[in-house]
């Protein structure tokens, strides 16, 4: 930084030539895909949708308003939008609304301009500085967004017909930069009709001063989509000069929704315990968001995040974490059975609808996740390969599967029904072949042999209680 002009003088000497915010994001975008360049690392399922969308906004110099049901990945892709900024820029020393050295707007840069000269101090700023997000509240007013007369100024002896006693709002500050207001139907309508100047002419006003400041900008905006008005809506002239509406959507497959769970679940444990969740329990944690999105029990309107799908694997895997804790295991993996404790991380992150009792929640809940199962069963396996299985219950026997038995244990129950051992190793061979082949085997055999019965149980063939963390098979 101490290499970089520190005047005016030495900022026109360098050759330095100021750009657009829009023009500087257009000229980034530009080379990063160039250079074949991933724009938004981590970001997951919207190569062929979503991205490209944002990607000709940004090369249309437009502003742009993501639109799309929560849990979508709006805010954290608004917020990577920072990194198509230059890594610095200059200016005017002391500003508040990063005024260029070249053409100052405020008073304060103007007058500091004129009286210094040359010799005019020049700051560099980083893309931290240039990005301003708001979240859209009923109580948000024109004063925050734009700017308000302050009067503590005005009491320190500034006149009020002085510029110098104007409070910029965060718009003015995140000038040459961009301004994020996240869930746009949140604002009220007159706040909304506010912002009208800044979109079409790019200037705003503050109380009577006739002054007006041209600001270089990129507005961009989140919202869910306008049917969905619990609480607001978008007006139709502020939406008409949006230049881009970006339209988000969930996981297109199960597979990308459980990548998007991987990437962000806390999955890897501090401490010594060891915690194992084989893929086909990720796809049953996943399909059981992906049943919830097309559940006529849902409000759809609202939707159903994905941060369901992370919490739920998150309370799976400390479930798995907490039973080999108790039972004295090194080592721990995944069951159907911790799936029995998912309803807690599921509660909020969908809302029924209006015709269903509050208490309803748990229940569709279990209701999904033994569809899922169902489902996850079916992709891998058919009822019709075991008829030893239900043979065995056929023959008034039962089964105790919970956590307060070891695996050894619980192994060796299975191993009283004919040749469900070697089916259940064969399967998790096939299933789970580098975790199979390890130390964790047994418990890996042992998920398998619940998600036999469970695939069973869904598809009628057995009857299953559950109890105090127990469940009991038979007919």
């Amino acid at each position: 930084m101490s290499e970089r002009p520190g005047t005016l003088r030495e900022l026109r000497e360098s050759g330095y030539q100021p750009v657009g915010v829009k023009d500087e994001m257009r000229r980034n975008l530009l080379s990063r895909l160039r250079k074949g360049e991933d724009i938004f690392p981590g970001i997951v399922g919207y190569d062929k949708t979503v991205i490209p969308q944002v990607e000709n906004a940004v090369l249309s110099r437009h502003d742009m308003l993501f639109l799309g049901l929560r849990g979508q990945g709006k805010t954290r892709m608004l917020r990577m939008l920072v990194n198509l900024l230059d890594d610095t820029i200059p200016v005017v020393a002391g500003s508040e609304i990063n005024d260029d050295p070249f053409a100052p707007i405020s008073k304060f840069a103007r007058d500091l301009v004129a009286i210094k000269g040359d010799d005019c101090p020049i700051e560099w700023i980083g893309r931290d500085r240039r990005y301003h997000e708001k979240l859209a509240t009923p109580d948000v007013t024109i004063a925050d967004l734009i700017g308000e007369v302050d009067l503590v100024k005005h009491a320190e002896g500034k006149h009020l017909s002085n510029e110098d006693v104007m409070h910029f709002g965060l718009i003015p500050r995140s000038n040459r930069g961009i301004f994020c207001m996240n869930e746009l139907p949140d604002l009220s309508p007159k706040i909304q009709v506010g912002m009208f100047n800044v979109l079409e002419e790019r200037d705003v006003q503050i109380r009577g001063f006739a002054i007006r400041l041209g600001l270089d900008l990129c507005m961009v905006f989140s919202a869910n989509p306008e049917d969905y008005t619990n609480r607001g809506r978008i007006v139709t002239p502020l939406k008409d000069r949006i230049g881009s509406v970006v339209r988000t959507h969930y996981p297109l497959t199960r597979e990308i929704g459980v990548q998007i769970t991987d990437d962000n679940a806390w999955s890897e444990r501090d401490g010594d315990m060891q915690v194992y969740v084989p893929h086909f329990m990720k796809e049953i944690v996943e399909e059981t968001s992906r049943l919830a999105r097309t559940s006529p029990h849902v409000n759809q309107a609202s939707g159903v995040s994905v941060r369901m799908s992370i919490a739920n694997l998150e309370n799976l895997i400390s479930n798995a974490e907490r039973r080999a804790v108790q039972l004295g295991e090194s080592t721990a993996v995944a069951r159907i059975s911790d799936l029995a404790y998912v309803a807690a991380s599921s509660r909020g992150k969908m809302e029924l609808n209006m015709t269903e009792d509050a208490g309803e929640e748990d229940k569709l809940v279990v209701r999904l996740v033994g569809e899922a199962v169902k489902n996850v069963f079916d992709q891998h396996l058919s009822p019709k390969q075991f008829r030893n299985v239900v043979e065995y219950f056929e023959n008034g026997n039962r089964i105790a599967l919970g956590e307060s038995a070891g695996t050894a244990d619980l192994l060796d129950s299975l191993g009283e029904i004919r040749d469900m051992r070697k089916q259940i190793t064969k399967i998790a061979s096939e299933l789970e072949p580098e975790a199979a082949a390890g130390s964790q085997a047994a418990q890996i055999e042992l998920s398998v042999a619940e998600l036999i019965l469970d695939g069973l149980h869904c598809h009628n063939r057995l009857n299953k209680k559950r109890k105090d963390g127990t469940s009991q098979y038979g007919l």
